[in-house]
């Protein structure tokens, strides 16, 4: 990342703290946070129990639920919901599990056009290059008004003046113009509550409602999202909110049960009223199922990496694809393999521990690098070894 890129960040980052801090130390937040703890403990100690209840809950909401082992059964398990919907453009909202198997890419390749609803994650893919994002909740969070007029005048062919109000008021547009020609909608997940079967959605923009309006509604979600009771996914979601945005709650938290549909003549049930006729949830693994317990317990907040020393100092540089600072270093090593975790960043980490400190559920992110390291060592992968992998270290800005 660029100096100017990593102090906008930073900036960035102080803003979210000074506003978080007093809502964090409430005692309302913390009984929150204790729940939180024992309600993702029981959902990854009952994962595969409530993955079958949630399966049932699914089938009785008339969703349907298609398993995916990894990122390439789940891009598949798409592009034929796609091609049945005849669909060329295709409304997104944001997901680090949609980042995760490389959605947008993927589809650009196919030639469907992928319309990001999220404003910061719509001014990066208008950005075209060097577009990854450095805050699950705030991916433009390194980019200043001026970068990002600049950005959106030399993309969309227009003249608005570096004013928040009125970039944001020109990209609103371009981005519906674009949805009046899409039919299916492919979102993520906060939480998914077994018992109901719901999956519960936040967000400030309320671009998630319109997205969840197409003909077909897509969720994609790793199964570490699963909890008990719809209670319990809201309480992972409120808490997600306090610690990424020094709020306590979003303006809309969508809950999705089931395709639109109505009764309201003669009581004939009928589909498609204003939302969508079919909602299809796609439950992906991906390494999941063998990862460390602790690596489970992440609500995606980014606490972490407004707190790490590290990250501060290198920015996204520093993680995995859409998974950011030490965690998705570790995830990495499930995702993909040994050598994507090295080459992501795992001996970037000074091990100071701030991230378990700052992280609402304490997962101990510094111990499970500082393991990994010495399974990497096993592997042979580690700081001035194997010439080839320490070339490719050093050329994503490796301080070994």
């Amino acid at each position: 990342m660029k100096k100017s890129e990593l102090e906008t960040m930073r900036k960035s980052f102080n803003t979210v703290k000074s506003r978080s801090d007093s809502i964090k130390e409430s005692p309302s937040t913390k009984r929150l946070v204790k729940r939180v703890r024992e309600i993702k403990k029981f959902s990854i100690e009952n994962k595969d129990e409530l993955i079958n209840q949630l399966l049932e809950s699914f089938s009785r909401n008339d969703i349907e639920c298609k398993m995916a082992d990894n990122s390439f059964e789940a891009l598949k398990i798409i592009d034929g919901l796609l091609d049945e919907f005849g669909a060329s453009v295709v409304a997104k909202a944001k997901s680090n599990t949609l980042g995760e198997i490389d959605l947008k890419n993927h589809l650009k390749e196919k030639g469907i056009d992928v319309v990001e609803t999220d404003l910061g994650d719509r001014i990066l893919q208008l950005k075209k290059v060097d577009n990854k994002p450095v805050h699950p909740t705030g991916p433009a969070s390194h980019l200043n008004v001026s970068n990002i007029t600049d950005i959106v005048n030399e993309s969309l062919d227009v003249n608005v003046d570096p004013v928040p109000r009125e970039i944001m008021e020109v990209v609103r547009k371009d981005v519906l113009d674009r949805l009046k020609y899409a039919n299916v909608g492919i979102s993520g997940a906060n939480a998914i509550a077994s018992e109901e079967g719901s999956c519960v959605m936040v967000h400030n923009e309320g671009n998630i409602s319109i997205v969840s309006l197409k003909d077909l509604h897509i969720i994609v979600a790793g199964i570490d999202k699963i909890v008990p009771t719809l209670e319990d996914a809201i309480s992972v979601s409120k808490l997600e909110t306090i610690f990424a945005t020094g709020n306590y709650v979003t303006s809309y938290m969508n809950v999705i049960s089931g395709p639109s549909k109505t009764a309201d003549i003669e009581k004939k049930l009928l589909k498609n009223m204003y939302g969508a006729e079919r909602v299809v949830v796609i439950l992906l693994d991906n390494g999941r199922s063998e990862a460390i317990d602790e690596c489970l317990y992440c609500i995606g907040c980014g606490n972490c990496l407004i707190n790490c020393p590290v990250y501060n100092a290198v920015g996204n540089e520093f993680g995995f694809n859409n998974y950011l600072g030490g965690r998705g270093v570790a995830m990495s090593k499930f995702i993909e393999d040994d050598e994507t975790c090295f080459n992501s960043g795992l001996y970037m980490c000074t091990l100071c521990g701030l991230c378990t400190l700052n992280c609402p559920l304490s997962i101990p992110t510094n111990d499970i690098l500082e393991n990994m390291r010495k399974l990497s060592t096993d592997a042979g992968f580690y700081p001035k070894a194997h010439g080839k992998i320490r070339d490719n270290v050093s050329k994503n800005n490796s301080p070994f």
